[in-house]
């Protein structure tokens, strides 16, 4: 992946996009690079904890976290 710097913004799941928006027009509007995953602590905890012990290598300084939408 890309140098360091970047934002990873996950979301539990897709109906969380509109209150995760605020903060992707922030991101948008500054420049800075980030990336959007939709993954479910509850449902996918595993998938969550790899991506979350991953993100330094893979070039993330910050992770942004927004749920509680879903069913």
């Amino acid at each position: 992946m890309a140098g360091q710097g970047r934002v990873a913004v996950l979301m539990g799941s897709e109906s969380d996009d509109g209150k995760m928006q605020p903060a992707l027009s922030v991101l948008r509007g500054a420049g800075v690079l980030h990336h959007v995953e939709v993954m479910s602590a509850h449902r996918e905890p595993d998938r969550v904890a790899a991506f979350a012990k991953g993100a330094r290598g893979n070039g993330y300084s910050v992770i942004i976290c927004g749920a509680g939408l879903a069913a």
